[in-house]
C-alpha cells in the first residue's frame, strides 16, 4: 500500500524550467537560463546564427514540433535578447 507524501521539493526538470510565450501559448523550457547564458558566452554574431544555436540547444532538453519551429525561434530571441539588455 502506497503512502501519501508531501513533495517539498519540484523535481530537477521543474526547477530547470522557465516559461515563455510561443506564439499565443505560454510553455515550459527546461534549462532555458543555462542555455541562454551559454548562447551569449558564445558571442554569435547574427539573428540566424544565434536562432539556430538557441534552437539546437532548446531542442536537447524539450520537444519542439517541426511545425512550430518558427514560433520558437521568434520567442527564443526575443528571450535572448531581453537577457542581453539585462546586462
Amino acid at each position: 500500500m502506497e503512502t501519501k507524501k508531501k513533495r517539498e521539493n519540484p523535481c530537477c526538470a521543474a526547477e530547470a524550467m522557465r516559461r515563455i510565450e510561443v506564439g499565443n501559448v505560454v510553455v515550459g523550457l527546461a534549462m532555458l537560463d543555462g542555455i541562454l547564458a551559454d548562447v551569449m558566452e558564445r558571442g554569435l554574431s547574427g539573428v540566424t546564427a544565434v536562432g539556430d544555436e538557441l534552437l539546437k540547444q532548446v531542442k536537447i532538453y524539450n520537444y519542439i514540433p517541426k511545425e512550430a519551429e518558427p514560433l520558437y525561434r521568434a520567442a527564443l530571441l526575443r528571450e535572448y535578447q531581453n537577457e542581453v539588455k539585462k546586462r
